[in-house]
């Protein structure tokens, strides 16, 4: 029996396709056939571990079980073909959801069928607890004895290998007649009970390479209106008209959550409670309650505005899947959050759950994990694995201070930024053991990430999970012990982000399952204008000691990284735009004058995802580029058509310099533009033998006194100085004088260029000072250091300029100790000129997107004319992190308004 509590608070005052993944993977619908009793098996109900355990006892035959019986669901083909045209923007079904008795009529067992179900528990001896208007599963409480015959199983007891206390499984899967139309049961083991999925309390003594807090919270942790500064800077919207549904297996204290949102500056978000499986909505004294009260203070944080946040609350002992399908049947809140963990996957009876989620409109998060990288099973980390969801990581955030907005973010790692005795705890993160790759993380999962081309990769996004406020456990501010740590935070922050997407799309919405249109959003030419791309850190630790690595665009410690406000806010709301093309990226071409050039050309697939015939036509084309076809018709889902960009025999012709160029792909009907970026460098080579990997110093000039030098290059044999990258690097080391390390590089005068390399000062037993080493570019010294002590390889970068077509790039090195330098990956790059990729009005503000390097920094200006006195910088710089950059300025009553961007040496 399910009860309902109402909690009050007090009140104060696309341009994305989205290609959908099918319904029917990997549901399993039913397993092996048992010929000679004509009974059907049924797969995943005895844990992996108890298969390796030897029984300690019998479970007592008079011990009662609430168990969830599941159903199949029905005309697969048919949810899958409607699954794939409510997700699909060319469909007239996009976002035409269903609800919840739709579904039921469409694709729930058939009352027969449920019928048949409660005759086998009734004829069984079972006690019928509950009834589910979807009929995907039915409640029964029952003896062991009960279920021991009913299931042709033994249900034993074991000793738990890593919790202390044992638990109970059956000897073997359960089987059951064929007439009867069963598809899981769950509740035939307790190997893994509801659990926060990781929850930390910050050690109060963090060393100095601890990462400071920046917030306004207790100790300068985060609370509040701090994730909003973050993640949603200038964003107006606050989630009004949106409810939140909250995964709960204990209870809270409601003055916990008015004393933070007293504290936070927050409103009084209404809180509803709807109790499961017979539970009261007592707070436990574990981390339980700490569990549901964070869960609350993170949604309304970032979305103060809500409707309401509904808590669906069992107790620990509870059935998680009972708790899943009320939110799906209820289908009250478009937005959901689990913090949770109760292992057993795969789980088919909660795959169907989430399935029906997603038809009807529903965005579900679950944290990944706290528990750094998965290195074994993640049958035990259900659900943060399930293909049907957003698993989210979690990241350490750094802001300019108390409300201050985003500077950057690494991987929460605690083994990292606090020491040895914290290993193990960060973001969780993986390849799935349970579920095959879905459909649309194909093709992002590769070897460079460290991913599986074959199974589920987790997490899909991430946001901070790292040094955060929260009050909880009956008045406990935990700012006070360092704060919480956990993607527990981070998944319902997710949840609230989500519900500021659906207050602005409106009658447009809700976006419901969002993995396709974010993987999408991933593989585009403004991914990082979307998301903050984390590419700092990882979450390795001592079982899993090489993976995984955070790194440019999708990887297994962060997923594609955190909200970037307001442009994934209008990125995941609107309609997507009609004309696609693939890959995003173009081409660089280099090659001396008059050729060959290393690439030529490159082809794209043209599709239409709109609603009607497109013609398109290729803009802004150069001289030295071809485009065939130039124009053209793409019919609504179609065949891709091929369109080949390539050098034309101009581009033997052009004198030496570099060459940018942005093609614009314009749909006709609207006016609407998607740009690649090519460029054509003639004459530019890069430095040649940067790593040293000739073996020797071909294509470099070494100088100095042979009798003082120890300089050569080593692949470790000699001197023991391991190379930074492949097999050979330069040991450089003269006594007495400084010795030289030159090369001659053919540049563009008045170009930028950036210069970077791999040094490390090495101790060979002797001390390292007196010492200097420098760096020069054409004659001027770029930088100097002197009488430094040992250390490891470390990355140096400099942006230069050319002031003549040759420059000489030039190393000085001096170890009078008897040390020397090693040098590795000398790279001199162009940097291209900064290029509009498109300029977007909406009423008087004016939003621009350009190319950029990443790592360099930009200004934009703006002018009322076009005279070169009159620029003034628009806001501050611009760090890129990624190959574009965006910014808005409002430009009030202006009637004409010139805008440019500067590399900003």
């Amino acid at each position: 029996m399910e009860h309902i509590g109402l909690g009050m608070g007090f009140r104060l005052g696309n341009r994305h396709v989205v290609l959908w993944l099918g319904a029917a993977m990997a549901l399993g619908l039913f397993a092996q056939l048992a010929h000679a009793q004509q009974r059907r098996t049924l797969s995943g109900h005895v844990p992996p571990a108890a298969t390796q355990l030897q029984p300690v006892d019998r479970l007592p035959g008079s011990t009662r079980l609430n168990l969830a019986i599941g159903l199949p669901l029905r005309n697969q083909e048919g949810l899958t073909k409607l699954l794939q045209q409510i997700y699909d923007p060319s469909s007239p079904q996009y976002r035409h959801y269903l609800t919840p008795e739709q579904f039921t009529e469409k694709f729930g067992p058939t009352e027969q069928d449920y019928q048949a179900v409660m005759d086998f528990a009734k004829r069984n001896g079972f006690r019928i607890t509950a009834t589910h208007p979807n009929r995907l599963l039915l409640d029964v409480d029952a003896s062991v004895a009960d279920i021991e015959k009913a299931f042709h199983v033994t249900i034993r007891v074991y000793q738990h290998p890593k919790e202390a206390r044992r638990f109970f499984a059956p000897d073997v899967e359960p089987s059951v007649e064929m007439n009867v139309p069963v598809l899981a049961i769950n509740g035939l083991n307790n190997f893994t009970r509801p659990h926060p999925a990781g929850l930390k309390i910050g050690p109060h003594q963090k060393t100095a390479h601890a990462h400071p807090a920046d917030g306004s919270g207790t100790g300068s942790t985060y609370m509040g209106y701090d994730f909003r500064a973050a993640y949603a800077p200038g964003v107006t919207l606050d989630g009004s008209g949106q409810s939140i549904g909250l995964v709960q297996f204990d209870g809270y204290h409601t003055n916990d959550i008015t004393d933070y949102e007293s504290m936070a500056g927050l409103p009084n978000v209404t809180l509803t409670n709807i109790y499961i499986d017979g539970f009261d909505g007592t707070p436990s004294d574990t981390d339980g309650n700490v569990e549901v009260s964070l869960d609350i203070e993170m949604v309304i944080s970032m979305a103060p505005g809500l409707a309401k946040v509904i808590l669906y609350e069992a107790s620990s002992n509870g059935v998680p899947n009972d708790v899943l399908n009320r939110m799906a049947t209820d289908n009250q809140a478009r937005q959901l959050s689990c913090s949770w963990g109760w292992g057993g996957g795969p789980d088919t009876n909660a795959d169907q759950i989430l399935l029906e989620m997603q038809m009807q409109g529903q965005s579900f998060f679950a944290a990944s994990g706290d528990s750094d990288a998965y290195y074994t099973s993640t049958s035990t980390n259900f659900p943060a694995d399930d293909p049907y969801l957003t698993s989210v990581g979690g990241t350490t955030l750094t802001t300019t201070g108390s409300l201050g907005p985003y500077v950057s973010e690494t991987v929460w790692n605690w083994g990292v930024e606090i020491g040895p005795s914290e290993d193990g705890i960060g973001s969780s993160g993986g390849i799935s053991t349970s579920y095959p790759i879905p459909i649309w993380q194909q093709g992002v999962a590769t070897s460079a990430n460290g991913g599986s081309t074959t199974n589920r990769n987790i997490p899909d996004v991430a946001l901070t999970a790292d040094n955060v406020d929260v009050i909880a456990g009956n008045g406990t501010d935990y700012g006070d012990q360092g704060g919480i740590g956990g993607t527990s935070c981070a998944s319902p922050l997710w949840a609230a982000f989500i519900a500021l997407v659906n207050e602005q799309a409106g009658t447009n919405g809700p976006v419901g399952f969002i993995n396709p249109a974010v993987y999408l959003i991933g593989t585009e030419l403004d991914y990082t204008s979307d998301f903050n791309d984390i590419t700092t850190g990882n979450n390795e630790w001592i079982a899993s000691p090489n993976q995984f690595t955070a790194v440019p665009g999708y990887d297994l410690c962060t997923g594609w990284g955190s909200p970037a406000g307001s442009n994934l806010v209008n990125a995941l709301s609107r309609r997507p735009d009609a004309l696609r093309i693939r890959p995003v990226t173009g081409f660089t071409a280099t090659g001396p004058v008059g050729g060959p050039f290393n690439a030529a050309s490159q082809s794209y697939g043209l599709s239409n995802a709109g609603t009607t015939t497109l013609s398109w036509s290729a803009l802004n084309v150069p001289s030295w580029l071809s485009v065939s076809p130039s124009n053209g018709t793409l019919t609504v889902g179609g065949t891709p058509k091929t369109v080949t960009v390539g050098l034309s025999p101009t581009a033997n012709t052009i004198a030496a310099g570099i060459y940018p160029a942005n093609v614009m792909f314009a749909d006709l009907n609207t006016g609407r533009a998607l740009n690649r970026q090519f460029t054509l460098e003639v004459g530019q080579p890069l430095v040649q033998n940067g790593g040293f990997e000739t073996g020797d110093f071909s294509f470099w000039t070494i100088t100095g006194d042979p009798s003082g030098s120890l300089s050569l290059v080593d692949d470790g044999s000699t001197f023991g100085v391991t190379p930074y990258d492949g097999n050979y690097c330069a040991d450089l080391g003269e006594v007495g004088s400084v010795g030289y390390l030159s090369q001659t590089l053919p540049t563009q005068a008045g170009h930028p260029y950036l210069l970077s390399f791999w040094l490390e000062n090495v101790d060979l037993g002797f001390g390292t000072i007196p010492n200097e080493f420098l760096v020069s570019w054409n004659g001027t010294t770029i930088s100097s250091q002197f009488n430094q002590p040992a250390y490891d390889w470390t990355y140096f970068q400099f942006v230069v300029v050319a002031s003549t077509n040759s420059t000489v790039l030039q190393f000085g090195f001096r170890d009078d100790s008897l040390s020397l330098f090693g040098l590795d990956d000398v790279s001199v790059t162009p940097i291209p000129t900064p290029q509009f990729l498109s300029v977007t009005r909406t009423t008087n503000t004016i939003r621009l997107t350009w190319t950029t390097m990443s790592g360099l920094v930009y200004q934009v200006q703006s002018s009322a004319s076009m005279n070169p006195t009159n620029w003034s910088n628009v806001g501050g710089t611009l760090t890129a992190n990624g190959s574009t950059l965006s910014a808005s300025n409002t430009f009030g009553v202006a009637t004409q308004r010139f805008y440019r961007v500067l590399f900003v040496p």
